[in-house]
């Protein structure tokens, strides 16, 4: 049956159908992982995502499409979670500015959102990888357009787009050599994927097959893909690039302009980036906020000015010891009445003992979550507005949480700084770095700074059998990982902790932690320290009870 207008029932049927689809299919997203762990990872992150835009759409009372679509694009970025979850955010938000006058879609009107909402991402990214989520969202996008010249027909349109999705995904592998060594495709593409095809059986009313893809029992014991947090997401990490002003500016377009010329996203953010990085600009018909890290604060004040007021402005810079400037208009507005506190410094983690310890080390709020559950951005960004604080420090402690605490970053009102710890054990080695008398880019630099002189193990039984770089991989074995590289594979977690920690230990090491989750054992982590002792008679080692799940044994080695 063909469609030639999409209106509100059509959009929210859309939308609550690709939500369905995804949560359906999540367990077999967080599958597609090159590390046999019982993570909760790109699938749940991604339907928990997708989950939010359709409780906003379905709360919206308008019945104005480009409103509905504004509403999509808002939920998704606050309940983004995980990095597939923030590109997926970024998709819809570029969809939605798309549509965002249409009372109703036509097939042009529909391909041309999906074209938009590609070309926002790979904005929104600052090192694009290929092989990833991007790469299927663009095949979608092109198909689509491509469809749209030889009919009207909104059904056909979007099959073309789920078949172009498609299409992109088997090419994964290709594109990306760790997906290519072991011959399956990118997690975060499959999630989109099947987003698409909610939105295709929402707007045609027939169920979409999954036998195209969808691997029996069999085939899945021996599929295995690279996690988005070490291989292909980790590649999305800006903090490699550093300039001296952490440089805000809100502006009131129209008011007070310097000149007469028009505003355009994308002439003010193509501006910016030659003389920035971690760069954000997100603008609607009234104001326009920009987040960038510059040489040049001036001419950052300049671009801006030329569209209208500065309403709010903030230089945070080490070298010259320069204040904040926050207009009042946009006061945070705590949740209590005491006097607010100069610094907080929130950590994201998993387990009773955990957060003591982190508590311990001077973290003012935990955000429970971690590799079983990712927080969204909206959660994040709740934690810093209820700590009623000046400024805050946020420690993801997972690489796979690091977008969305970046993303948080300019949906609050205090200057906030993201320390990119990747592990439990890193977060708690930066908090031996923060001093709460230094300035915020100070604690951030050193903390940064301490990363390095940590290594991360952990200790987790296989959940199917494998080979990852060489090592056989058993189900129902130990294995040992180190940094995100799966070391060792025994059948005994005592011996396996040993090994793992051999490989860890060289002449500049001094103090070993290890951590006692909730499948762990504190006599089997004693017989493991009395090991360590007998062979490494030098070395101090430390046990704490940290009540984490998944991982019995988490192990760092300074």
């Amino acid at each position: 049956m063909s469609k030639e207008t999409i209106t509100k029932k059509e959009f929210s049927d859309m939308v609550r159908v690709a939500s369905h689809r995804l949560e359906k299919n999540a367990k077999f997203v967080n599958s597609l992982n090159v590390f046999p762990v019982p993570d909760g990872d790109t699938g749940t992150n991604m339907s928990l995502t997708i989950q939010s835009g359709f409780k906003a759409v379905n709360e919206s009372e308008s019945d104005h499409v480009g409103t509905l679509g504004k509403a999509l694009a808002k939920g998704v970025l606050m309940g983004a979670r995980g990095n597939s979850g923030v590109i997926t955010s970024q998709i819809f938000r570029g969809f939605s500015k798309s549509i965002e006058k249409k009372d109703s879609l036509t097939a042009m009107d529909l391909a041309k959102a999906f074209d938009d909402g590609v070309k926002t991402a790979y904005k929104a990214v600052m090192k694009p990888v290929e092989g990833t989520i991007l790469t299927v969202a663009r095949f979608g996008a092109e198909a689509g357009m491509k469809k749209v010249k030889t009919t009207n027909d909104l059904v056909e349109v979007m099959k073309a787009v789920v078949k172009g999705s498609k299409a992109g995904l088997e090419k994964t592998p290709s594109l990306l050599p760790v997906l290519k060594e072991v011959g399956v495709v990118d997690s975060g593409g499959q999630g989109l994927v099947f987003i698409y095809e909610g939105f295709l059986e929402g707007l045609s009313g027939e169920k979409a097959s999954d036998e195209e893809y969808i691997p029996d029992e069999r085939d899945m014991t021996e599929m295995v893909n690279a996690t988005h947090h070490q291989s292909v997401q980790g590649q999305f990490n800006t903090d490699e690039i550093k300039n001296g002003f952490c440089t805000e500016m809100m502006v009131e377009l129209g008011k007070d302009a310097t000149t007469d010329e028009k505003f355009d996203n994308d002439t003010l953010r193509n501006y910016l980036d030659k003389i920035g990085d971690s760069l954000i600009v997100v603008s609607d018909d009234e104001v326009v906020k920009v987040h960038v890290h510059t040489n040049y604060p001036y001419k950052v004040w300049e671009a801006g000015r030329k569209y209208g007021a500065l309403t709010k402005i903030k230089i945070d810079n080490m070298r010259l010891q320069h204040e904040t400037i926050v207009d009042e208009d946009e006061p945070v507005t705590p949740e209590t009445n005491a006097q607010p506190i100069d610094y907080a410094v929130i950590a994201v983690s998993s387990g009773e003992g955990l957060t003591k310890l982190f508590e311990s080390l001077g973290v003012t709020s935990v955000i429970s979550g971690g590799q079983t559950m990712n927080p969204s951005t909206n959660d994040i960004v709740d934690a810093i507005n209820k700590s009623n604080a000046k400024r805050a420090l946020v420690l993801p402690n997972n690489g796979n949480i690091i977008m969305a605490a970046k993303q948080a970053v300019d949906l609050v009102d205090i200057p906030v700084a993201i320390v990119g710890s990747k592990t439990i054990s890193q977060g708690m080695t930066a908090m031996l770095s923060f001093n709460p008398e230094a300035e915020l880019e100070e604690n951030e630099e050193n903390m940064e700074d301490s990363l390095d002189t940590v290594k991360s193990g952990q200790i987790t039984q296989a959940i199917r059998d494998t080979e990852i770089d060489g090592l056989k991989i058993t189900k129902g074995h130990y294995m040992g990982i180190v940094d995100g590289k799966i070391l060792v594979d025994d059948e005994d977690i005592i011996d396996g902790t040993e090994k793992m920690l051999d490989q860890m230990i060289d002449e500049d090491s001094e103090v070993i932690t290890i951590l006692v989750g909730q499948d762990g054992d504190k006599k089997d982590a004693q017989k493991v320290a009395d090991y360590l002792d007998d062979k490494y008679s030098d070395l101090e080692t430390e046990i704490h009870q940290g009540d984490q799940p998944v991982y019995p044994y988490l192990v760092s080695v300074e």
